[in-house]
């Protein structure tokens, strides 16, 4: 392994305000005093002191702090979490980012200004919409304003980039008398976040996920959904309003000014090692700590690295707190997975496809020692260029703008 490949590091933030309904990660309902802000910031300072190996050799191209609700940290304990990460990177990359996550609830000019005095540079704020219904419907405590105020509070304290989110494909009232966000609307609302002046955008469609609140309403017929034509035709709608604004849009959900890309999603997408720590974090490192049990077994030429693992922190925070206060070489692993090329392969493929640029698939694979184009693969691009979703040159697959919203059933044709 090459000492200087690119690594990033997630830290997850366990806590909200209030659960919405149709959040999937894992998060808990708190009051912010009942938050043991420092005794979390402790906890993962022990998991990152049984990791630190990991980013020994490595240049730590970014930190994200997700959640949960990472504005709700004190910056003060988050400060001191960050120190020690980049404190432990062999080499922190020149245009290092950290990101913290945050909810307009939790975040002013003030708080906005103690993040960035600890070294962050980068706040990802959950605006999610611009209408009070909508905003009830998707149990946000904010409304319009706050969503918008919390944009301007963040430019205003000299973050030097700020991003908001958006949700689109929604619909209030009831299953029977559903009310749909119209196109315009959608693009409008998107060029209003745009015009405070954000570096970043994320529009994402709602997605209904099993085990949350709306899954369960969907599960019992009970919740209104917005149609499929009407989401892809505000998916388009968005494109050219943030596109018009000089807003590229480089991933399927996401648009940036030149150079303003999100870093630490790029390394997903572009199947870069991360180290998670915290409650509930996933990590994916090519090289697996020895106390898993795991000896590398990979391609011969590859380093014995071809194969990964993938971790899953202890998901209680409470668990996972008293098992990193109980010290020792144990890690707060609640399950592991190792990944065999062909699997990380074909994730590379389903992640690199979200993006404009596409994949080099050719690259990839050889990287990890396996084929590029077993006959089935190469059967089923020919299928895909034909019917205009899938454009290949040379070793570089990637998906037709005008596909986009195909992109994920066309990533699991190639599978």
């Amino acid at each position: 392994m090459k000492t200087m490949e690119p690594i990033t590091v997630y830290v997850h933030f366990p806590w909200c305000l209030k659960k919405c309904p149709y959040c999937d990660f894992v998060s808990f309902a708190k009051a912010r005093e009942a938050i043991d802000h420092r005794g979390y910031a402790d906890a993962v300072l022990a998991e990152l002191r049984k990791r630190e190996d990991l980013l020994g050799e490595r240049e730590l191209r970014s930190i994200f702090f997700g959640g949960g609700t990472p504005s709700l940290w004190e910056p003060d304990e988050m400060g001191r979490v960050l120190s020690a990460i980049t404190a432990a990177a062999g080499r922190l990359s020149p245009d290092l980012e950290v990101t913290v996550e945050c909810n307009p609830t939790s975040l002013d000019e003030q708080r906005a200004r103690a993040f960035r005095a600890i070294g962050v540079n980068r706040l990802s704020v959950g605006v999610q919409g611009l209408d009070v219904e909508r905003l009830r419907f998707l149990g946000r405590l904010h409304d319009p304003d706050g969503g918008l105020g919390a944009l301007s509070a963040a430019l205003r304290s000299g973050m030097p980039r700020v991003s908001g989110d958006l949700i689109y494909g929604v619909a209030v009232g009831t299953v029977e008398a559903a009310r749909e966000q119209r196109p315009e609307h959608a693009a409008a609302e998107a060029r209003a976040v745009a015009s405070t002046g954000v570096t970043h955008i994320s529009a994402y469609s709602l997605t209904v996920e099993p085990g949350t609140s709306f899954g369960e309403l969907a599960r019992r017929g009970r919740l209104p959904l917005a149609g499929d034509d009407g989401v892809a035709d505000t998916f388009f709608a968005i494109d050219e309003a943030l596109e018009a604004e000089g807003l590229a849009h480089y991933e399927v959900s996401n648009y940036a000014r030149p150079g303003h890309e999100a870093r630490h999603n790029l390394g997903y997408w572009q199947g870069v090692d991360y180290v998670g720590l915290g409650c509930a974090a996933y990590g994916t490192v090519s090289r697996p700590d020895p106390r898993w049990g795991l000896r590398s077994a990979g391609a011969e030429g590859h380093d014995g690295e071809a194969f990964a693992v993938r971790y899953r922190n202890i998901v209680s925070p409470e668990r996972y707190m008293a098992a990193t206060a109980e010290g020792g070489d144990a890690i707060a692993v609640e399950s592991e997975e190792r990944l065999e090329p062909e699997t990380r392969l074909s994730e590379r493929i389903m992640l690199g496809l979200r993006l404009r640029e596409g994949l080099d698939l050719e690259a990839a694979a050889a990287a990890l020692g396996v084929p590029a184009w077993p006959p089935s693969r190469r059967r089923a691009a020919e299928r895909l260029e034909r019917a205009g979703r899938l454009e290949v040159a040379g070793g570089r697959i990637r998906v037709p703008r005008a596909a986009w919203v195909f992109a994920d059933g066309i990533a699991a044709d190639l599978f």
